[in-house]
Order: structure tokens, then C-alpha cells, then sequence
């Protein structure tokens, strides 16, 4: 009998309890459990990218408590093929760090990536149409870029102080340059393949007047403006100015055995961080010229890296929502600051500007680009099997395997199959 009384006392008591908490509030409490919608999201990139993008998206959750974000990433190459794997299978993640080149690879008719423009929770406004058009495949928004990136020849000045040589400005600069580094074994510049064959149309484009690629998109040097290509880097390499691409060493930045460096703009940091920890000056040296008069200075640019979201993704609204997140809220702009270059969202400038964040190597490699661009690159000239023709007959020719008049006729036949 004294349990159930017990009981009833209870009962009565947690009833009061509730109704006076109901009068103070007006309204009942109630707990309200916020439902989820999961969506995912992928990038590429070294450590300090994967620490401030996971970093990023865990305050998005804070402010978007309504959507949670699946998180993948990877180094570059392993990135490269499994997006290769999920474009083809249609397991993409719902938003993407892409490259510029796969917009053609995966959408040349606009139909591979989803159409932005119909996402109204993405603030397009803060682009311009200059820099929307990047993404544009048949009208359709497949891409925003987040910034642009252009090949930038970077110069450890205080290696060359030490020499008592100026920071070069022509190829003879280099070749001089070479001369009295030599003997110290310590190449004046380096360059992996892809940034080696770039280099190398820049120096041919000059030497012969012409651009390599026409107006209406196909090959336009000859066999003969690929030989003088070819024998350009033959006498880089043996007159000690650049280390053959075969056995370039890129922890030899680091060492000082490597003067310089041609990279992306979006790689100052990651190839010259080290350095600038040291006290060593590194600066954004010239396009390298013929005169030093800047006659053909400047190269080609194109978007460092994009967003995009899949064609398949099942929930658009919040996948725009993220997106915009990563393009122009503060947060994210804080946390990448310019790791991947100076963002070209108006609202992330804005915040970087106030933050006094748009200094450093970074941001003066971005200001010569901004300065001497020749227009876009083309993506087909960024094609991996293309460069390794190009080095493949050049080694060939070094090795005494082909004439040098041999090897630039087939290398003509065979980069023509790309255009």
C-alpha cells in the first residue's frame, strides 16, 4: 500500500513539475531532434590542405546542423584514378574538387557535371562572367574555378646572392648562370616534365614567333619547330642549367642543390615553404625572356582548381548549400587563406584583404600572372601521354638511339594524334 501511495505522490509530482515549467515558458519543452541528410564531398591535396578543408567542413556542420558531409581526399595521383573509376561507374561525390581538364574529359557537351546555374542556394554574384566562363560547357555552369594558376619561375635569390648573380631574366641569364654554378654542382633552375614542357614551348614560342597551337585548335609547330624544342632541352641539360626531368629530385629544392624552381602558382608554398622557414629569400622571378625586355613575356593560365557537384548527386539543394560554403563564406576563406591561390570568390578577397592574408610568394607569383597572361591554356597541351611522347623521343635522341631530324619527324606524326 506505501508503493502505491509512493507512486501516486510521484506521478502528481512530476505533473506540477511540468505544468510549472510550461507556465514559465508559455510553451511546453520540447526536444527536437534535427533530421540529417548525408552528402559527400572530395578533394586532393597534401596534409595542411586535408587539415583545413576537414577543418572547414566541421563548422559547417555547426551551421548547418540539418546536413552531414562524408569526407574524401587523397594525394594527387591516387585522387586522379579514382575519380577517373567513379565518373565511369557514376559514384562521384556529391561535390568535387576537379581540374580543368576534365571538363572536356567528362563533359564536353555540358551533360557530366550538374548544371549550376539552377542551384539558387550557390551566390554565383561573386564571380565574374570572365571567370564563370572557365566552367561553361555548352551553356550549362559545370565549374566554378576557385582561382586561376599559371606556370611561375620561381628564383632562391639568396643562393644567387651568394654567387653575386642577379636574379636572371633571360635564358642567357641561366646559361651564365650555370657557368658559375657548375662547379658547385647547383643547377640555376629545375622543373618536373609537366612544367619542363611547358617551359619549353614558352622558349620555342619566342624563338620562332609562332604559337603552338592554331586558332582553330590543331598543332601548329612543324617537325622543325619541335626539333628546335627538343635541342633547347638537350642543351639545358648539358650545360648544367636544368637536370634532366628523368632524374629531377624535388626534395632538392630543399637541399639547395636546385637554384630555382618553374612551378604552379598554386605549388609556391608547398615547393618553397621549407626555404622561407630557413630565412632564404625566394622570389617570383620574370617570364623568362629572349632580351629581358619582356618581348613574349608571360604564359598561359587557367583555373588552379575547380568545384563542381554530380550530375547524380540526390540532393542538389544541399550540396549548393556546401558549395557555396567552400567559395565564399569567411570561415573557409580564413582557414585556405591562398593556399590554392588567390581565390576569385569577390566575398573571400574581401575577407583576405581585411585579414592583411594576400602577402607572401604566393601572392607575388599571382600578381605576374595577373600581369603578363597570353591567354588560356589549353587543356589538351596538359595531356600526360603527350608529354611523355615529347621526353620519350627527346631521351631517344640523347641516347644516341634517334637523329635529332628522325626523332622530331615521328614526335611531329604522333603529337598530331591529340589535336
Amino acid at each position: 500500500m506505501r508503493f502505491r501511495y509512493f507512486q501516486k505522490l510521484t506521478a502528481l509530482f512530476c505533473s506540477l513539475t511540468l505544468l510549472t515549467a510550461a507556465g514559465c515558458n508559455s510553451e511546453p519543452v520540447v526536444t527536437e531532434q534535427v533530421q540529417q541528410t548525408e552528402i559527400s564531398l572530395s578533394w586532393w591535396g597534401n596534409d595542411a590542405r586535408n587539415k583545413y578543408t576537414i577543418q572547414a567542413v566541421e563548422q559547417f556542420e555547426k551551421i548547418h546542423p540539418e546536413i552531414k558531409v562524408k569526407c574524401s581526399y587523397s594525394e594527387w595521383s591516387g585522387y586522379e584514378t579514382r575519380n577517373r573509376i567513379q565518373m565511369i561507374s557514376d559514384t562521384e561525390a556529391d561535390v568535387m574538387q576537379i581540374n580543368y581538364g576534365w571538363l572536356e574529359q567528362y563533359s564536353p557537351d555540358g551533360e557530366g557535371y550538374y548544371d549550376i546555374y539552377t542551384l539558387d542556394a550557390m551566390d554565383i554574384s561573386q564571380f565574374s562572367e570572365d571567370v564563370l566562363r572557365y566552367g561553361l560547357k555548352n551553356e550549362h555552369l559545370n565549374a566554378i574555378p576557385i582561382a586561376m594558376n599559371a606556370q611561375t619561375v620561381y628564383i632562391n635569390k639568396s643562393i644567387y646572392d651568394n654567387y653575386g648573380l642577379a636574379v636572371p631574366k633571360t635564358w642567357d641569364d641561366l646559361f651564365h648562370a650555370a657557368e658559375v654554378m657548375k662547379a658547385d654542382d647547383i643547377y640555376p633552375l629545375s622543373a618536373a616534365s609537366k612544367a619542363m614542357w611547358l617551359y619549353l614551348i614558352t622558349y620555342t614560342e619566342q624563338a620562332t614567333g609562332k604559337k603552338i597551337i592554331s586558332d582553330s585548335g590543331k598543332l601548329n609547330f612543324t617537325a622543325d619547330d619541335l626539333k628546335i624544342m627538343m635541342e633547347f632541352y638537350q642543351r639545358l641539360v648539358d650545360e648544367h642549367v636544368m637536370p634532366q626531368v628523368d632524374f629531377y629530385q624535388r626534395l632538392e629544392l630543399d637541399n639547395e642543390k636546385y637554384a630555382g624552381s618553374v612551378a604552379w602558382i598554386s605549388d609556391a608554398v608547398n615547393y618553397f615553404g621549407d626555404a622561407v622557414s630557413r630565412g632564404r629569400e625566394i622570389v617570383a622571378a620574370d617570364y623568362t625572356t629572349m632580351d629581358g625586355n619582356h618581348v613574349g613575356e608571360g604564359w598561359y593560365a587557367k583555373p588552379a582548381t575547380m568545384y563542381a557537384v554530380s550530375k547524380n548527386t540526390e540532393h542538389p539543394k544541399e550540396a549548393a548549400v556546401l558549395l557555396n560554403y567552400l567559395m565564399n563564406s569567411s570561415q573557409m576563406a580564413e582557414l585556405q587563406g591562398i593556399e590554392k591561390g588567390i581565390p576569385l570568390s569577390a566575398a573571400a578577397q574581401e575577407v583576405l584583404k581585411n585579414n592583411n592574408t594576400l602577402t607572401g610568394i604566393q601572392y607575388e607569383a599571382s600578381q605576374k600572372m595577373e600581369g603578363c597572361t597570353l591567354g588560356e591554356l589549353d587543356p589538351v597541351l596538359e595531356k600526360t601521354a603527350m608529354i611523355d611522347d615529347f621526353f620519350t623521343f627527346c631521351n631517344d635522341v640523347m641516347y644516341d638511339v634517334k637523329d635529332i631530324d628522325t626523332a622530331s619527324k615521328e614526335l611531329y606524326t604522333q603529337l598530331k594524334t591529340y589535336f
